[in-house]
């Protein structure tokens, strides 16, 4: 079927973190949210009908995860991956945070230090610094408009003993690079060397562009296989966020034994109902609702791109090569941390993520989120185009 994403929904009044929350978040009554990472459009068809079915039964006990639910994301990785995963890899967690939470409790002491690659998706540090871990920055390279990792850094960081884990945000975001099979192989190999052991969220690993291949950290060696654990979950692809369903897949089976006991440890052993519905259907019946989402992705990146160059040079544009997350250089208009974050807010109404919060690397920068109406996506940068061109004029 064909879908419609230039209709917009509204999401007013529906509890919606984006939509109801910009009181709690940023202060304001009004504003165009494009921050949080969700996306404005209704999911797959097949997954509503999914979840309707399952709520028309109108009993809601406890759930089993049914063979279908493996079978579902064994085929999804290997038909959008190529990576052949097994059964009994497949964990489970609320949600990738949470994953990411259990896995430093897993696999470190308070003490220890975890490695993250800013600015970086900011959960990250907020759960490393309440676990009573450390952080160590292992910044990325803004060089010509585009982000590396820098390998010289990393090599220096991960010399310290105390360093026991590395956080991989692949695709990454805030930044939007998709790594390549050579990149993560140079990382690989310096962990194992090191003996740090690799934790990859890849939720956004469905959403990548055109001319770009998503490479599972694990797929590319048994041994990174084995000395890592890969986070997946259909929220950010399908818009499921809400359903608190994602995946931790363990080749390792000692590894995979220490997750299993901390999620004893904090009785999450059990399955949300409509997630483990919404998973399976979007897996098996998603794929023709996500190539049409990712045609109309490209088209916003696009319009982003050219009326940046022509409306707001300005503001430069952080080509992403995946997600749906666009990282806006502000930096020419020199102006700190909340002056910026002022700007945007009050002067052009947009609620964007603030580039400081992602850790070092991220001032002068605001992320915005493009999955949306293009109608929304206009007005936003008209918004933005007047409030620049105000500013300037001062």
């Amino acid at each position: 079927m064909t879908y419609d994403f230039d209709r917009v929904v509204e999401r007013t009044g529906t509890d919606s973190s984006k939509w109801d929350g910009l009181k709690t978040r940023f202060g304001v009554d009004a504003a165009i949210p494009m921050w949080v990472a969700d996306m404005d459009f209704p999911s797959p068809q097949p997954v509503i009908d999914a979840l309707t079915r399952r709520a028309e039964h109108g009993v809601y006990g406890y759930t089993l995860r049914a063979d279908a639910y493996y079978q579902a994301i064994e085929g999804w990785m290997q038909k959008r991956h190529q990576w052949n995963v097994e059964r009994d890899w497949l964990m489970h967690s609320p949600g990738v945070v949470s994953a990411i939470a259990m896995i430093v409790d897993s696999y470190t002491q308070p003490g220890d230090k975890v490695l993250v690659q800013p600015p970086v998706y900011y959960p990250f540090m907020r759960v490393v610094n309440n676990l009573d871990r450390q952080i160590v920055n292992n910044p990325l390279k803004y060089e010509n408009g585009t982000y590396n990792m820098d390998f010289e850094d990393l090599a220096d960081k991960l010399d310290d003993p105390d360093v026991k884990l590395l956080i991989l945000c692949s695709p990454h975001n805030p930044v939007g690079r998709v790594w390549t099979r050579e990149e993560l192989t140079h990382l690989g190999n310096l962990c194992l060397e090191k003996g740090v052991l690799v934790v990859s969220d890849e939720i956004h690993s469905d959403l990548v562009y055109k001319m770009y291949t998503h490479v599972p950290f694990a797929s590319i060696s048994n041994e990174f296989a084995d000395n890592s654990l890969t986070c997946i979950a259909p929220s950010k692809t399908f818009n499921l966020a809400g359903l608190q369903t994602s995946v931790v897949i363990i080749p390792n089976e000692d590894l995979r034994e220490k997750y299993k006991k901390t999620l004893g440890r904090y009785s999450l052993g059990g399955a949300n109902i409509f997630g483990t519905a919404a998973l399976t259907a979007a897996y098996t019946h998603g794929e023709e609702w996500l190539d049409q989402l990712l045609d109309y992705l490209e088209g916003n990146l696009a319009l982003v791109t050219a009326y940046m160059e022509h409306n707001i040079p300005a503001v430069k544009v952080v080509q992403p090569q995946g997600t749906y997350l666009v990282w806006l250089d502000f930096q020419e208009l020199g102006l700190d941390n909340e002056a910026l974050d002022q700007f945007v807010l009050h002067k052009a109404g947009i609620a964007l993520d603030e580039g400081h919060i992602f850790g070092p690397g991220g001032e002068g920068f605001q992320r915005i989120n493009i999955a949306c109406p293009r109608s929304v996506l206009v007005k936003a940068l008209d918004q933005l185009a007047l409030a620049v061109r105000e500013f300037s004029n001062q």
